[in-house]
């Protein structure tokens, strides 16, 4: 289980930085290609595909409405976007495809956890784009930016934890971490 939750986090970061550097260097579409290879040897590892295929899809949704909403709002740039500065970018919905791939197994431990969750998304996810913003990849547009990147995140993870846990292709895979 160790090397899982490990791999799993290797793989995540590197889907992470691909898609920052390549945004911030001015080819999106590196992090899209890795993430997606990412995301198949992630599927490939999987016993019960059709739940966490199902639970990519949902945060890829979820996920890309949410950053929509920020761009909408003009509360966040996305550098090279891959297509029309106005949607959101592709390599951020490949985040998004890379973030679904930590839920069940490096992420497993916030299952039933919702305030953690809660929590740890209105810290964690802003702190992302900071880091990203740090390396080219964003502009973050003042205060209002961080304070709904917060608000968002702190509803999103919570939401997106419960959908995980009900869509776990690694049932009965993984033994729980929490008591």
């Amino acid at each position: 289980m160790r090397s899982k939750l490990i791999i799993n986090f290797v793989l995540f970061q590197l889907s992470w930085f691909a898609c920052v550097i390549g945004a911030s260097k001015a080819m999106p579409w590196l992090g899209v290609a890795i993430t997606a290879l990412v995301v198949a040897w992630h599927i490939m590892q999987t016993p019960h595909k059709k739940p966490e295929i199902q639970l990519s899809l949902i945060c890829l949704v979820l996920g890309g409405f949410f950053d929509q909403t920020i761009v909408s709002f003009e509360l966040i740039s996305y550098m090279h976007p891959g297509w029309s500065s106005a949607l959101v970018p592709a390599w951020i919905l490949a985040m998004w495809l890379a973030f679904s791939t930590i839920l069940n197994i490096g992420l497993r431990w916030m299952h039933g956890r919702y305030m953690v969750a809660v929590i740890f998304g209105a810290i964690g996810g802003p702190l992302a784009y900071i880091g990203a913003a740090n390396l080219g990849a964003v502009i973050l547009h003042g205060n209002s930016s961080y304070i709904a990147l917060s608000l968002g995140w702190a509803v999103i993870t919570p939401v997106l934890v419960n959908i995980a846990a009900r869509f776990d292709g690694f049932s009965g895979d993984i033994k729980e971490s929490r008591s």
